[in-house]
């Protein structure tokens, strides 16, 4: 597999899952609160923030219908989003040196090509591709050329389709792709989550990292995935649920929910370990004195021949291991044995 790096995070087999908030829009046009969500998320542990850059014009047509919401009643995806294209360079300059100053990546998934442009003006260390363009195929040949990771959302798509977009990138010289598989249900149900599905891209695409973009509504399904082995794990974030603007704040987690979804993942990947069984230091400590020996069940006299009667089989620090029972049945002692002693080859 290999080692990508972003920033100054790396992200590959033996590194810590890299984990996104996945801010989009949630900031609403207004600079204040995307300041706010840039403070929250590197205060709750995220590795990286990730906005949404794109000009409505260029991104849907008038009268395409909202995907994500089964009853929009006509509501279009332009009526939205041309409510959402409008933070300034000056304001996107701004967000970028705060997440300097708090030490945490600054993303975007760009939706055209001058939208790319502008953000090799901010010189962004990675692209984000949202699975919706998986199939803009040109686009992703003009990202590619920008000669930076990418991080490739494989949503709604064929394995046909994923092999085809991988293909288009390598093809521009660039290998440092990170593909995410993603469901692009709003929410995600969990039994429609299909996380085992980044597990099938691992084997089709082992020198890719692999991870997974989440829509499900709490943070049990993404630690899962850590758990499966996610080396990417991005996730929507607000700084409250309850703001009306956005389509995504109502599925996305706020900053409490951050902060214990990062521990979540933190813990999973811990608890995978190496999967090579060693005897630890604590566990030797429990083995002295957790497992079962075999002791005297009675005072037994020197010189008497030992019946089953006269032993147990106990948790203590000192006597045989029970695999011997049969063994020293019959032998007789040649020491007195106190009762709850350990028989040992030398008192016998």
């Amino acid at each position: 597999m290999r080692e990508i790096k972003i920033g100054n995070k790396f992200i590959g087999k033996n590194n810590p899952t890299f984990v996104i908030a996945e801010a989009g829009c949630n900031h609403d046009c207004i600079l204040e609160r995307g300041r706010q969500l840039i403070i929250k998320a590197a205060e709750n542990g995220a590795d990286a923030i990730k906005f949404q850059t794109f000009d409505a014009k260029k991104l849907v047509t008038r009268d395409v219908p909202r995907f994500w919401e089964k009853n929009a009643d006509g509501t279009t995806q332009y009526s939205l989003y041309e409510t959402q294209d409008d933070l300034t360079k000056d304001e996107y300059l701004e967000l970028v040196r705060l997440c300097k100053e708090r030490n945490i990546i600054f993303l975007s998934t760009p939706f055209d090509e001058e939208s790319v442009d502008f953000l090799e003006e901010l010189n962004v260390p990675a692209y984000k591709i949202a699975s919706t363009d998986l199939t803009n195929i040109p686009f992703l040949r003009y990202i590619a050329a920008k000669n930076k990771p990418i991080i490739l959302s494989v949503g709604m798509g064929s394995l046909g389709e994923v092999e085809e977009a991988v293909n288009a990138i390598k093809n521009e010289g660039n290998n440092d792709i990170i593909l995410l598989h993603c469901m692009v249900i709003y929410p995600t149900p969990a039994d429609q989550a299909n996380i085992r599905f980044m597990q099938t891209l691992q084997r089709l695409y082992p020198e890719h990292p692999v991870g997974f973009s989440d829509h499900t509504l709490d943070i049990n399904v993404p630690i899962a995935a850590a758990a499966l082995g996610a080396r990417v794990i991005e996730k929507h974030f607000t700084i409250d649920k309850n703001i009306k603007g956005a389509p995504d704040h109502p599925i996305s987690v706020d900053p409490r929910e951050l902060k214990d979804m990062v521990k979540g993942i933190r813990e999973a990947q811990l608890a995978l370990g190496s999967g090579i069984r060693r005897i630890t230091g604590e566990e030797i400590y429990a083995i002295k004195t957790g497992r079962r020996r075999i002791v005297a069940n009675v005072d037994i006299p020197a010189g008497t021949k030992i019946e089953p009667y006269m032993i147990a089989r106990k948790r203590s620090n000192e006597g045989l291991h029970p695999r011997y029972v049969d063994v020293i049945i019959g032998r007789e002692t040649r020491t007195d044995i106190k009762e709850d002693e350990g028989i040992t080859w030398d008192k016998i």
